[in-house]
């Protein structure tokens, strides 16, 4: 029994040494935090305009722009415009690229052909004052959202073309999904890579 006791009393960790263990977790959870505030971001869907991809109230994690630095046709980012609260769209054309809409049919086009969108609610029926056919001025990107019936988008003169550097990030993952608004069930089944 003796010999038990004098075991259990072994395994006690002085001061010093809990200090250490404390001051490594403490280092090691403040460099998990420092990782993800600089590489990556959450934001929450707050609008309709990327439904049905991302509904509002989705949590979404995004790839900063410290490591996300050209955006690429079909992604979904989230810019920064002054004046505006943050905006979630898809990238649709990049510097250079042609883009041209027939509103009468829905139809986008992006260097004369028509874009397969599958992903969209609704079809680009709406103009909103952008004159098409336009060219992607450089060091820009023309954005639209997929439900193109209540987006305001790169159509619409006041947002117009995109900055790159009002590029916040890139939509990764959905890893919790909202309700929008409060008209739908919370879908689990949603979680899980953003496309």
């Amino acid at each position: 029994m003796a010999a038990k006791k004098e075991k259990k009393e072994e395994k006690k960790l002085n001061w010093k040494q809990n200090l250490i263990l404390y001051l490594h977790d403490f280092i090691m959870f403040m460099a998990i935090i420092l990782v993800f505030l600089i590489f990556f971001r959450v934001i929450v869907v707050s609008q309709d305009s990327m439904y049905s991809t991302l509904w509002d109230g989705d949590y979404v994690l995004l790839s900063s722009n410290i490591v996300y630095r050209e955006p690429k046709q079909g992604d979904i980012v989230v810019i920064n415009k002054e004046g505006f609260d943050t905006i979630i769209k898809r990238v649709i054309a990049t510097e250079g690229q042609t883009v041209d809409i027939d509103f009468e049919n829905g139809i986008v086009y992006v260097d004369g052909q028509a874009l397969d969108e599958p992903y969209i609610h609704n079809l680009t029926t709406r103009s909103e004052g952008v004159n098409f056919p336009l060219t992607v001025a450089p060091g820009h990107i023309f954005v639209l959202g997929d439900n193109r019936a209540v987006s305001m988008d790169s159509r619409n003169p006041v947002i117009g073309q995109i900055d790159k550097r009002e590029v916040l990030g890139k939509a990764l993952y959905l890893f919790i999904p909202g309700t929008d608004g409060g008209r739908l069930p919370r879908d689990f089944g949603r979680v899980g890579a953003v496309k």
